[in-house]
């Protein structure tokens, strides 16, 4: 049989979103790309975060539901094939229907991601736009809702943003959310304050972190659209270029640096300083819901993000804003 036509979710009156971040307690929580690592549940139940992130390792999730009733749980499975060709519509319908059979196993999730970490540009922007529309719909027709974007840190440009915006109006009529990542190296700071091509400086907006109001507050707000956000993907990346500091990847590998820049007497802390100096910046803007950093549970390659041994920290950090 047919499923029913989804009910749209009623679009927000005036500029506040339908889905609000609470500013009065954290928004910082993780990632998890495998749950093998006893901390991360205890992480869950002590700090009862905004939302979590899970990527392909899904089962645990629902046990976050369990204990953490008003977490928002993100989900995300890796797919091999981010290529924009043929339909659209078809690519978006092929997608859902390759990976329903996850998002049936798996109802704890609130909100499903597509491709990860896409960066159309301008020629290939209108198309992708089209594919999340059309994800959005088949992810309602089976009752799910949809996390779309998925845009990398430092992405898309402006008037590449502004080519989405038929996906924001389609994910908002469907109760959906926007995510995209946010990292920044050697610290988190780097890059806050810069203005973006064509625009004039705003102190409280960066090319990298915080990039994310210059869509808000150009494009999003005077248009009435906007949609709750969750940075699916934060902390520090060292891949990016042109920045100052040493060589490396994750925090990990960028703690001496911290401390000489002054963000901590240790490593540890200079890194919950840095996510404690973005959530009280995310925590200003009601439509964002929380940020979840990369990440818990790696595998081998993303060993120097690993936030295992300071998920306890991270906790008493989050209980610490209640």
């Amino acid at each position: 049989t047919p499923s029913p036509t989804p009910i749209p979710s009623p679009t927000p009156e005036g500029n506040g979103p339908y889905l609000q971040g609470d500013p009065n307690r954290s928004k910082l929580s993780i990632h998890v790309i495998f749950n093998n690592d006893p901390r991360i549940m205890t992480f869950v139940r002590q700090a009862h975060p905004a939302v979590i992130k899970g990527v392909d390792d899904l089962g645990f999730l629902a046990e976050v539901e369990q204990v953490s009733p008003n977490t928002i749980i993100v989900g995300r499975r890796n797919w091999a094939h981010q290529e924009y060709v043929g339909s659209p519509e078809q690519a978006a319908r092929d997608f859902v229907q390759a990976q329903l059979r996850e998002y049936q196993l798996n109802p704890a999730v609130d909100f499903w991601e597509g491709w990860n970490e896409p960066d159309p540009g301008l020629d290939r922007m209108a198309w992708y736009a089209r594919f999340e529309q059309e994800r959005v719909r088949e992810l309602a027709r089976y009752g799910f809702k949809a996390a779309i974007g998925g845009f990398a840190t430092g992405v898309p440009e402006m008037d590449e943003f502004a080519l989405f915006l038929p996906a924001i109006e389609t994910a908002m009529q469907y109760g959906g959310i926007l995510t995209l990542h946010e990292y920044s190296a050697p610290v988190m700071s780097y890059g806050y304050g810069s203005a973006l091509p064509g625009y004039p400086y705003h102190e409280d907006r960066g090319s990298l972190t915080f990039r994310y109001r210059w869509y808000y507050e150009e494009l999003l707000i005077p248009r009435g659209l906007v949609i709750p956000l969750v940075i699916s993907e934060a902390g520090i990346d060292g891949i990016i270029g042109n920045r100052p500091g040493p060589e490396g990847l994750g925090w990990a590998d960028f703690q001496e640096y911290a401390v000489d820049q002054g963000w901590g007497r240790t490593g540890d802390e200079a890194f919950i300083n840095q996510l404690a100096w973005y959530d009280a910046g995310v925590r200003q803007d009601d439509y964002v819901l929380g940020f979840t950093v990369f990440t818990a549970g790696p595998v081998a390659q993303w060993g120097p993000y690993n936030i295992g041994s300071i998920l306890s920290k991270m906790a008493d950090y989050v209980r610490s804003q209640e």
